[in-house]
C-alpha cells in the first residue's frame, strides 16, 4: 500500500501534464491539417525533382524561327498554309490536332478555305478575352481557350475551364488542352480547380518535336504522325508573351507549355487525401510525436517527407509538410513537457515525490500577504533516529523509513494542507487554515495518526515544533525559523529526560 501510495506522489506532477498536451497536440494538429490541407511548395519541388514521364501519344509541330524565315511573320500567314499542315496529318492518321495559334478574321475571303478548317478532331484555340472564332462557321471544330494559370512565377496550373463574365452570366468556357485531352479519348469535367502541370524533361519534349516547315514541306515520315495527338504552336526564341520562365529557369516556349498541359491531362489524375484526410493525419502524428516522447518528432518529420517523396511517382500527393509540421508541433509540447517536469523537479524531493526546502519557502511566501485574514500554521517534524538507521541497517533502510513517514503524512493530513521534506531528516506540514490555537492540538492530532515508527527493533521518535503566522513575524522565513526553534526546543527536552 505505501509503494503504490508514492509512486502516485511521484507521478501525479507528469500525469496532469500529458493529459494536457495529449488532446492539446491533437487539437492543434487537426487546426493545422485543416488550415494547411495541401502543400503546394512541395509538390512543385517533387515535380522539378521527380518529372513525370511526358505522354508517348504527343507529337509537337513548332514554328520555329526557321520556318518564320521561310514563310514570313506569323500575322500574314495565308489560310491555305495551315489547311496544307492538317491535309498532311489527316492523310498520315493523326488522331487529334490541335491549333495552338489564334486566327483572326482574314483577308482571304475564299469560302471554300473557310469551311475547310470544319474537320472532326481538329481544335482551334481561342483568345483569354475572346472565346468565340466569329469567322468560323465550321460545325465539327472544337474551339477552346488558350490559356494557363499565370502568376508571379513560373506556370505551375492549368484548368479545364476557365470563367467569362461576371454573376450570374458566368459561362465555363473549356480550355484548349482539355479539348485536345477530350478529343484524345481523355474526357474531364468542365470546372475551375487547377491542376498541377507535371513537369517533364526538356530532352524528352524535344525528342517529340518536329518544324512546322518540314510538316508543310512533306519532309516527315506518316509512321510518325499516324494515331498521334498533334500540336501546332510557336516555339521560335524571342516571342514576346510566349517563352517563359520555367521551374528550372529556363525560358520555355509556349508551345511547349501547352503540351504539358496536355500531357498531364491525359496522364492519370494525382490523387490527394481529402482535408479531412489531412486534418485527421495532423492530429494523429501530433499526439503520437507527445506519446512517444524524446526527439521522435524530428524523426517523424523527417519520414513524412521521405514518405512524400516515395508516393509522388505513384501519383498520389502525400501532405508531408503538413504532416511534418505537426510532428515538429508535437515535439514543441514534448519539450514543454520536459521544461515543466524539470522545473517541477526543482522543487521536488526526489526520494519521496514531495515538495522539499525551496517549495516550502515558496509556498509561505504565497500565503504570507493573506496571514491576517487566512491564517496558517507550520508544524516540523524532526526523524531524529535516521542516522543510527543509517548506520545500522544501511542507507536503504533509511529511504525506506522516510517514504512510510512520507505516505502516512500524506494519508492523514487534512484536504488543505501540504506536506513538504523540508531537510534530510526533516518533514514539514503547512496547516491551512489554522488559527494560532489550533496549531498545537493539530500537531499533536498528527503525531497520533501517523503513530509509532520504528524499523525493526529501533524505535524511530519523531520531535515537532509549531509556529503560527500570527504571531510577530517580520518575513516568512521567519516562520519556518520559528517553527525550527520549537523543535529544538523539544528536542533538547527529550534528550535530557532520556
Amino acid at each position: 500500500m505505501m509503494r503504490r501510495e508514492t509512486s502516485l506522489m511521484w507521478r501525479s506532477p507528469e500525469r496532469p501534464l500529458r493529459r494536457l498536451t495529449l488532446p492539446l497536440a491533437a487539437g492543434l494538429g487537426l487546426a493545422l491539417g485543416l488550415a494547411l490541407p495541401h502543400n503546394r511548395a512541395l509538390e512543385n519541388s517533387l515535380n522539378r525533382a521527380l518529372p513525370s514521364r511526358f505522354d508517348e501519344r504527343l507529337l509537337l509541330v513548332g514554328i520555329d524561327d526557321a520556318t518564320l524565315g521561310d514563310y514570313g511573320p506569323l500575322p500574314q500567314w495565308p489560310r491555305s498554309l495551315y489547311l496544307r499542315a492538317f491535309d498532311t496529318l489527316e492523310q498520315a492518321g493523326a488522331q487529334v490536332v490541335g491549333l495552338d495559334v489564334v486566327l483572326g478574321r482574314s483577308s482571304d475571303p475564299d469560302p471554300a478555305v473557310q469551311a475547310a478548317f470544319d474537320r472532326p478532331h481538329l481544335v482551334l484555340a481561342t483568345a483569354p478575352g475572346d472565346p468565340v472564332l466569329d469567322w468560323l462557321s465550321a460545325r465539327q471544330t472544337v474551339t477552346g481557350v488558350s490559356a494557363l494559370n499565370s502568376g508571379s512565377g513560373p506556370l505551375r496550373e492549368v484548368q479545364t475551364a476557365y470563367p467569362v463574365g461576371s454573376g450570374p452570366a458566368t459561362v465555363l468556357i473549356p480550355s484548349f488542352a482539355r479539348q485536345v485531352a477530350a478529343q484524345a479519348g481523355q474526357p474531364l469535367p468542365l470546372d475551375t480547380q487547377p491542376r498541377l502541370l507535371r513537369y517533364s524533361p526538356p530532352a524528352q519534349v524535344a525528342a517529340q518535336t518536329l518544324s512546322f516547315r518540314d510538316l508543310v514541306g512533306g519532309n516527315v515520315r506518316y509512321a510518325d504522325l499516324q494515331g498521334r495527338v498533334v500540336l501546332i504552336g510557336q516555339n521560335a526564341s524571342g516571342v514576346p508573351g510566349l517563352n517563359l520562365p520555367d521551374i528550372d529557369g529556363r525560358l520555355t516556349p509556349g508551345l511547349e507549355w501547352q503540351a504539358r498541359a496536355v500531357s498531364s491531362l491525359l496522364s492519370a489524375p494525382l490523387r490527394r487525401l481529402p482535408g479531412w484526410g489531412t486534418a485527421l493525419l495532423c492530429a494523429g502524428c501530433a499526439a503520437l510525436t507527445v506519446l512517444c516522447g524524446g526527439l521522435w518528432g524530428y524523426a517523424l518529420a523527417g519520414l513524412t517527407l521521405l514518405i512524400a517523396a516515395a508516393l509522388w511517382p505513384l501519383g498520389v500527393v502525400f501532405p508531408g509538410v503538413s504532416v511534418s509540421l505537426a510532428a515538429v508541433l508535437g515535439s514543441g509540447l514534448v519539450a514543454f513537457e520536459r521544461w515543466r517536469q524539470l522545473k517541477t523537479l526543482r522543487l521536488r524531493d526526489p526520494l519521496t515525490g514531495l515538495g522539499n526546502r525551496l517549495d516550502l519557502i515558496r509556498s509561505v511566501t504565497q500565503r504570507w500577504p493573506r496571514r491576517v485574514e487566512q491564517p496558517f500554521g507550520l508544524v516540523i517534524f524532526d526523524v531524529g533516529a535516521l542516522s543510527r538507521v543509517n548506520a545500522m541497517q544501511g542507507r536503504a533502510a533509511g529511504d525506506a523509513l522516510l517514504r512510510e513517514l512520507s505516505a502516512r503524512l500524506q494519508r492523514v493530513k487534512r484536504r488543505g494542507d501540504a506536506v513538504f521534506r523540508s531537510g534530510p531528516d526533516e518533514f514539514a506540514v503547512l496547516l491551512e487554515p489554522a488559527a494560532a490555537s489550533e496549531v498545537l492540538p493539530l500537531a499533536q492530532a498528527l503525531v497520533r495518526e501517523v503513530g509509532p515508527l520504528s524499523m525493526g527493533d529501533l524505535p524511530v521518535p519523531l520531535t515537532v515544533g509549531t509556529a503560527s503566522s500570527t504571531q510577530d513575524l517580520a518575513a516568512p522565513t521567519d516562520l519556518l525559523e520559528a517553527a525550527s526553534r520549537e523543535r529544538y526546543r523539544a528536542k533538547y527536552q527529550r534528550v535530557q529526560e532520556e
